[in-house]
């Protein structure tokens, strides 16, 4: 089954994404068990030595229900049975504010920062972004959270954003693959499953097909705007915050200065909302002598005349 179009497609995506590695590099695959997970490693396994890369997987045990353990192992000999070498499986405390979800995906990135590999590869698909895309405008959380995942983030690469998980179920079944079917991924009780089970398939009813793949191209195109305006604030804000220049901005490039000022002086990124910056742009927008806003962290934005300052 080598040959299978599905096959070929998740190997396409990831030879694409490993296009600008220098040989000798070394790739890791972020391994879960899962279907997505299975067919990156897989597809890993057989670009990797054909580039002179070196390729190992990183598998992560979050430890949330009985037998978890039993299921990393055993993903584990499958990335070894690819050829894949080292196979680390690395068991994780999924504790923290923020919910379960949040708290089992930061003990997952601490857990892959610590490798030292120069790639680290994600196995999320086109269906993952549009739920992304969904819970970052059913909480408002503006444009950057509906620009959804970026292909690249630093050493992190996603190559299968453009593929489907029918893709990779595929795959797996064209490969003889035995992905694991977490239940946490059925599991009302957890947001991004509704979304996946109840709310996308409505949408899909309602609307037509291709829901998904609409929600990724918007994703695509509001991370493009984001990353302007985000280069647009960087440049803007490196001569400090002087209240005439922030005033002549967009509100759209001030208020992102606003807010890496306060991130840069040392307010939580996770903990700054869109009403700590509001209040932050009235010292600029709306100012009749009111006195400081109250940060996260402990941190203070006031206006001393013509300037802002956050400390």
């Amino acid at each position: 089954m080598k040959h299978d179009p599905a096959v070929l497609r998740t190997r396409a995506a990831v030879r694409s994404t490993l296009r600008d590695v220098a040989a000798g590099a070394t790739v890791v695959a972020a391994v879960s068990g899962g279907a997505d997970s299975l067919a990156l490693a897989a597809a890993l396994a057989h670009v990797a030595p054909r580039r002179g890369l070196g390729a190992g997987a990183v598998v992560v045990d979050h430890g949330l229900q009985a037998g978890s353990d039993v299921e990393a192992a055993r993903a584990a000999a499958q990335c070894r049975e690819f050829g894949l070498a080292p196979v680390a499986v690395r068991r994780v405390t999924v504790r923290g504010a923020g919910g379960p979800e949040a708290a089992a995906r930061a003990a997952r990135y601490a857990a892959l920062d610590a490798t030292d590999a120069d790639v680290v590869l994600l196995g999320h698909t086109l269906d993952d972004q549009a739920e992304t895309v969904l819970l970052g405008l059913a909480r408002g959380s503006g444009s950057r959270s509906l620009a959804g995942m970026a292909v690249r983030n630093g050493r992190y690469r996603r190559p299968f954003l453009g593929l489907s998980r029918a893709d990779t179920a595929a795959a797996c079944a064209a490969l003889g693959l035995r992905p694991w079917r977490d239940p946490h991924n059925t599991d009302p009780a957890f947001l991004r499953s509704r979304v996946r089970h109840e709310v996308l398939p409505l949408l899909e009813a309602t609307l037509g097909p291709g829901v998904a793949a609409a929600l990724a191209r918007t994703a695509d195109q509001l991370r493009a705007d984001a990353d302007a305006l985000d280069e647009w604030a960087a440049k803007a804000g490196a001569d400090g915050l002087s209240v005439p220049a922030l005033a002549a901005l967009p509100t759209a490039v001030r208020t992102r200065v606003l807010r890496r000022a306060a991130v840069l002086a040392g307010a939580p990124d996770g903990s700054l909302a869109a009403r700590h910056v509001a209040a932050m742009d009235r010292l600029v927008t709306d100012w009749h002598g009111q006195g400081p806003v109250s940060l996260p962290g402990g941190l203070v934005a006031e206006r001393a005349y013509d300037r802002l300052q956050v400390k």
